[in-house]
């Protein structure tokens, strides 16, 4: 669907009026009228084009930029920008204002987004995938439950040839390399979403470390800043193990960890893994965002799958200041299943879909203006 800047048909207000003698010739006429002209159309452009910036999760970021590049392609130039700064520095700058959406992987309460006077969206589904540094390990061999991963990140196993890995993967020429945790060093989604996981697997983890997006890891780890952090870390420290978006791990050819999950299965992660959990949970079957993706049912679930959300302001000062991000969110929308098709993301089912119409209804802007996001 072609998009239609509805800024492009704005006029631009406060053109004082002017007299103009009857002995100016034509000539004149247009020298004076030039600067005006440039001036409005100057305004206009800025209007039309001011640039809407995002900050957040990392977990999805490398979707937001490609989002942004072909919205940007399509609108005619309408700039957009999303910084990887963690889903607490996401949440933390769309509610001082400093950007017009805040990436989070961690969905706030009703009463955390009223307290905030925030709206909340979600955006995509995918998968958090445990990836090592094994040189002797072929690519997608070493096979781990999640108790074991537990164990692994919680500290408790410290060597690679350790008798319980050994006995999850017979044959496997397993390293006598010591295990080299890395880990989140900014408060993350991502890590709540992996901590989530080992916390329900595994009574241990739960009572000793827990789900948190900035967990206290005991013992000594290696801290990285954001997904692209955790993976040059990965690749600088044989005996690395570390957790990263789906995305990453096709992007950098890294090598994931294949896991059991709740139908006993050993599964890779996959799109197709997202969209199982997606299928067997309550975000597709009641169009609930707010539903558990960790650990469902099903012989092909990824067990490690979570919705990632995005956050506007839900009561700007004008409604045309609300538009522009408005209008990059429903674009996205409009063409979600193409644009998230090959990125290491599932897009989000119709159930869903087809009710978030009300979110963007939820925007009251001070001035009681409706702001404009569909295209004209």
């Amino acid at each position: 669907m072609p998009f239609k800047n509805p800024f492009l048909r704005s006029s631009v207000p406060g053109a004082a009026a002017t007299t103009v003698r009857p002995h100016q010739n034509r000539r004149d006429r247009h020298q004076w009228l030039r600067p005006l002209l440039l001036g409005a159309l100057l305004t206009l452009a800025g209007s039309a084009f001011a640039q809407v910036k995002g900050a957040g999760a990392s977990f999805p970021s490398l979707v937001y930029g490609r989002w942004a590049t072909a919205y940007e392609k399509s609108s005619g130039g309408q700039p957009v920008t999303y910084k990887a700064t963690g889903s607490g520095d996401g949440v933390k700058r769309i509610t001082a204002r400093e950007v017009q959406f805040g990436g989070s992987d961690s969905p706030l309460s009703a009463e955390e987004l009223a307290k905030r006077h925030l709206v909340q969206i979600p955006m995509l589904v995918g998968g958090i995938v445990p990836v090592v540094q094994l040189p002797s390990v072929p690519e997608g061999r070493l096979q781990l439950t999640g108790e074991v991963l537990a164990d692994l990140m919680a500290g408790r196993i410290r060597q690679w040839n350790d008798a319980r890995i050994a006995a999850l993967n017979p044959g496997l020429p397993l390293p006598t390399l010591a295990v080299r945790r890395v880990v989140r060093a900014d408060k993350s989604g991502t890590s709540e979403g992996f901590t989530r996981y080992l916390s329900e697997v595994s009574p241990e983890f739960a009572a000793e470390i827990g789900a948190n997006a900035q967990p206290k890891w005991p013992g000594e780890v290696e801290k990285a800043e954001g997904n692209d952090g955790m993976v040059k870390a990965l690749k600088a420290a044989p005996g690395s193990i570390a957790y990263v978006s789906y995305d990453r791990v096709q992007a950098e050819r890294l090598n994931a960890v294949k896991l059991r999950n709740a139908a006993g299965q050993w599964v890779s992660a996959t799109e197709a893994g997202f969209r199982a959990a997606i299928a067997e949970s309550d975000l597709s079957r009641r169009g609930d965002d707010l539903a558990s993706l960790m650990n469902r049912p099903g012989a092909n679930s990824w067990p490690i799958t979570m919705t990632s959300f995005i956050l506007i302001d839900a009561t700007p000062p004008k409604g045309e200041d609300a538009s522009p991000v408005m209008r990059f969110l429903y674009w996205c929308f409009m063409h979600g299943d193409d644009l998230t098709r090959g990125t290491g993301f599932a897009p989000l089912p119709l159930t869903l879909q087809s009710k978030l119409a009300a979110r963007f209804g939820a925007v009251k802007a001070q001035d009681g203006k409706t702001p404009v996001y569909q295209a004209m």
